[in-house]
């Protein structure tokens, strides 16, 4: 199965790979991109190979996605977006995405997901046609929930204490975008 890679204006979605481990070590080692994430910063670059890998391989498990995010014009990695899961039978699946603090407000990420959440509903990715799409924010991510609510996500409601990590449990706000619902304008 070929790896899906997209376009939009500014931007190139395509496959991570070895030579992206410095990129995704200076984003991931980055507390502040970590910070509401369920993983600690990194500290050595062969988590970002891990990661890397990780990512193929459930690309090629056919159970998720995940896209370099990348400017048209250098090709410079700036972030990651995708499906952390995706349940086929229930044309349903779960975002992802995270930038650069550099890069941060300018109207990237929001691009990069409107790309994936329209190619998912039009069913051209490996997930086939989906019908749902849910993200989840711990409450205070103030930007990410203004991106997704930016793109026609509704706020679904808040499941108490539904992670844990970094030795705490995490109320999880749950986003939900349903393709009726979604207007690509």
């Amino acid at each position: 199965m070929k790896f899906p890679e997209l376009q939009t204006e500014r931007l190139t979605l395509s496959q991570l790979a070895s030579q992206d481990v410095s990129r995704i070590f200076l984003l991931f080692s980055n507390n502040d991109v970590v910070k509401y994430y369920d993983i600690e910063a990194f500290t050595d670059s062969s988590q970002s190979i891990r990661l890397i890998d990780h990512m193929q391989q459930r690309f090629e498990s056919k159970s998720g996605i995940r896209w370099g995010i990348r400017l048209k014009d250098t090709n410079e990695l700036v972030g990651t977006c995708g499906f952390n899961s995706w349940n086929i039978g229930m044309k349903s699946a779960v975002i992802g995405y995270d930038l650069l603090p550099s890069f941060w407000g300018k109207g990237i990420a929001t691009e990069a997901i409107k790309q994936i959440v329209n190619q998912a509903f039009w069913g051209a990715l490996p997930c086939g046609k989906l019908n749902r799409i849910q993200a989840d924010t711990i409450p205070g991510n103030i930007a990410s929930e203004s991106i997704l609510l930016k793109l026609g996500f509704k706020e679904e409601g808040i499941r108490r204490q539904s992670g844990y990590w970094k030795n705490q449990f995490h109320d999880l706000k749950c986003f939900g975008l349903i393709s009726s619902e979604f207007i690509d304008s």
